[in-house]
């Protein structure tokens, strides 16, 4: 085989079905082996086994795959070509390590002979992916390609999941040999390192401290984090807190790990969590980690955060996280799934029972006293009420993804979700544009769920060209942009702590007509809904579309996201705004000048 028809047979050895990328000259040996392969292989329906989706630009190709996989659980892959190709997929790679998500990046590069010598769309990826990648191969012996591949996918899925990106020449590509069917590169140290981890089962003696710490506990509470979704273990977790009447709490990454609508759920927790969660946190006596790396949004003040609590005990797949940011008491290093498992089995070995029947009432009493408000009797249109009623037709089981700011708070705070993999979020990288693709990509890995970008007038003009590649593939993916006229979040902070001064925040003076944008990109479903007394009636036509739906919403432009913790500060000091009640007066500290959103 060549170089390329070797990269794509092992794309179909590993089971992929999705191609997500953008071409160009250093790449197109490898475009030519798709576009053969697929012609030789077909689906039951005809279609390709294969399809290669080619998006606006490579940035979108990256986020595309990058929803792919959160909302599939598999790897996502692009391929896109050298030099500026390259460069513009650093956005995705880097927000897909920072989320740990499992991605292939494949990349065209100049000649082996030509690397190093400024030769025409050149890049150094190798140097520039290093540092944000999980790892990066650049392949200069061609006999090690097919090796290579199958390593790439290796790294990507196993432990911490996260963006692999192989760098492979044009003449590389071009090469001729036998192909091998089988091999992997002799990854010592990492496999030796992922084995230690896998095989670090629970022992009895760990088991049986951990119990000892929930049997002297009366307000046990579950603090779960995106590790959850991406261990798969989900319904791990949910068993070991059913099993025992734990409550939980979720990150922003990890919406769906637990239900939102069961009784226990405190849905979520940090600096634009619900007040009812914080405040559990507040008053938990044992806090439990699961997957969860006590980030600066969830504990903004590390000394401060959960302050109640005797003990703290953290599960995760990292030996890095543990004891990073918050010291423990009790810790393990594992595979989730396998370890929550022998924690319960061990539970019921020991015949473990204690009711936490007054933390229930407690919890309760908190998420009705605490309850996510806002003005119901303004004339403009609210945020949170355009999201409540997408969430009566949703019932919490459509894939919802996000752009960054303040729509991506309300939606993470309004909606409901029954599972996991359904909330896509550019969640510690922040990054603006992310929706529109990740929900594209979402689309192709699940085409039998409703798909949902919620996003701002400001973050999907980051991206805004990749409307017409929802149209072009025929995905029905719904777009709801909610225009306050300007980047929202960064006004809400300019208000709170920059003295009003709006500075490159303002976007009223702009011209852009999105609903002549939709159309013009073939939306056959374009609306622009500014009446508060249509809004039951047009979400539902938007929502009953039958293809791709576009929706702007003019909402109130000083709407703000609440609860709020400040950066640096703890969870007594919660600004709940008006119409979110609090029991603490929050206090009067303001950022430091190094500290951020």
């Amino acid at each position: 085989m060549s170089g390329a028809d070797t990269v794509v047979q092992i794309l179909a050895d590993e089971g992929v079905d999705t191609l997500f990328g953008y071409s160009g000259g250093a790449i197109l040996p490898i475009y030519d082996a798709v576009f053969r392969y697929n012609h030789n292989h077909k689906r039951a329906d005809g279609s390709s086994a294969m399809p290669l989706i080619v998006p606006a630009n490579e940035q979108g190709a990256g986020f595309m795959a990058a929803g792919y996989a959160r909302a599939s659980g598999k790897v996502g892959v692009v391929i896109v070509t050298s030099g500026p190709g390259a460069t513009n997929t650093v956005t995705p790679v880097r927000d897909s390590m920072a989320d740990s998500v499992p991605l292939v990046v494949i990349c065209g590069q100049v000649p082996t002979a030509a690397i190093g010598t400024d030769a025409f769309q050149e890049a150094p990826v190798a140097a520039i992916m290093g540092a944000v990648a999980k790892h990066v191969f650049l392949v200069t012996d061609p006999e090690q390609l097919e090796e290579t591949m199958r390593s790439a996918f290796e790294l990507a899925r196993t432990g911490r999941p996260g963006p692999v990106v192989v760098d492979i020449p044009k003449d590389v590509q071009n090469w001729q040999g036998a192909f091998k069917g089988q091999g992997v590169l002799p990854l010592h140290g990492y496999r030796r390192r992922l084995a230690a981890i896998t095989g670090n089962r629970l022992s009895d003696s760990a088991c049986e401290r951990f119990f000892t710490m929930l049997s002297e506990s009366e307000r046990p509470l579950i603090y779960a984090g995106g590790g959850v979704i991406n261990g798969n273990a989900s319904k791990a977790m949910r068993r070991l807190a059913n099993e025992y009447g734990i409550p939980v709490t979720t990150t922003l990454m990890a919406l769906g790990a637990s239900d939102t609508k069961h009784p226990l759920a405190l849905h979520m927790l940090g600096m634009h969590g619900v007040a009812s969660a914080n405040y559990a946190v507040e008053d938990s006596d044992f806090l439990i980690a699961i997957g969860a790396r006590f980030d600066d949004r969830v504990a903004g003040n590390p000394a401060k955060f959960s302050p109640r609590a005797k003990n703290i005990a953290q599960f995760d797949v990292d030996p890095a996280e543990i004891g990073k940011v918050k010291r423990v008491t009790w810790h393990h290093v594992g595979i989730l799934q396998t370890d929550l498992a022998d924690i319960l089995e061990y539970g019921r070995r020991i015949k473990f029972e204690k009711s936490f029947d007054t933390w229930h009432e407690e919890i309760a009493q908190l998420k009705s006293d605490y309850a996510m408000n806002y003005d119901r009797d303004s004339q403009l249109i609210q945020p949170y009420a355009v999201i409540e009623e997408i969430n009566k037709h949703s019932k919490g089981e459509a894939i919802i993804s996000t752009g960054v700011g303040q729509h991506q708070m309300w939606a993470a705070q309004y909606f409901d979700f029954r599972e996991p993999r359904l909330w896509l979020t550019s969640g510690s990288m922040g990054t603006m544009g992310f929706g529109l693709p990740a929900a594209i990509g979402a689309q192709f890995a699940q085409p039998g769920r409703v798909v949902i970008d919620i996003d701002g007038d400001a973050s999907i003009r980051m991206n805004i060209g990749e409307l017409e590649t929802a149209t072009t593939y025929n995905q029905p993916v719904k777009v709801l942009v909610m225009n306050n006229r300007g980047d929202g979040m960064v006004r809400q902070w300019q208000k709170l702590y920059f003295d009003g001064r709006m500075s490159g925040s303002d976007k009223s003076l702009h011209l852009k007509d999105f609903v002549k944008a939709a159309e013009a990109d073939g939306f056959k479903f374009s609306k622009r809904l500014d009446d508060k007394k249509q809004l039951p009636a047009v979400i539902r036509d938007f929502m009953n579309f039958k293809g791709p739906a576009f929706l702007e919403v003019v909402i109130d432009p000083d709407a703000g996201v609440y609860p709020m913790v400040g950066p640096g500060q703890s969870y007594e000091n919660m600004i709940t705004g008006d119409y979110i009640n609090s029991r603490s007066k929050p206090g009067d500290e303001t950022p430091g000048p190094s500290e951020m959103f």
